[in-house]
């Protein structure tokens, strides 16, 4: 192990657009493994977000002022490189239904091929989160579903989230 890395630091990677509550599942179980956990979100110019990342940046941060270990930043490019630039040699995955494990193994492998020194810990979600992604939370959204949304994402950003789904229905007309 390289004596710059640290496994007191943790990176918990992601596109996090809209953060929810599974989320923040693995963010408080993360920070209390970790002396400090630093939530990377990941910019992706292929997908057309809900978010700005610097907006989710600010939601996440919202919802986690709460975990004084708790630390956001933006990154681009490979989550390796990001959590090797930050000093970690540990990156925490959250594992919804257990059809995630195939692509999370598969990435976790390709991550040990580039970056030997960076361990992957698996955080299996709870039982009450493993339906809940964010995908879910914007066809709940995208269908007026917003007095169901409180089960999903934190409470603090449900204007947020009502908000801009209520702006992109204003700009395609309907």
């Amino acid at each position: 192990m390289s004596k710059s890395l640290s496994s007191a630091i943790a990176v918990y990677t992601g596109s996090f657009d809209p953060v929810t509550v599974g989320h923040l599942h693995i963010i408080e179980r993360a920070a209390k493994l970790y002396d400090r956990l630093i939530v990377g979100i990941g910019i992706n110019s292929g997908k057309e977000p809900l978010f700005e990342p610097s907006e989710r940046a600010d939601l996440i941060r919202r919802v986690t002022g709460k975990w004084s270990n708790v630390e956001i930043e933006l990154f681009d490019g490979l989550a390796v490189d990001f959590v090797r630039r930050l000093g970690s040699r540990v990156m925490v995955r959250g594992v919804r239904p257990l059809t995630d494990i195939a692509g999370e193994f598969t990435m976790m492998m390709a991550n040990r091929q580039l970056d030997a020194e960076i361990e992957t810990v698996f955080l299996m979600a709870d039982e009450e989160y493993v339906h809940v992604s964010s995908s879910l939370i914007k066809q709940i959204a995208m269908l007026g579903g917003e007095r169901h949304l409180d089960r999903f994402i934190p409470a603090e950003i449900i204007p947020d989230v009502v908000a801009r789904f209520l702006s992109r229905q204003g700009k395609s007309g309907g």
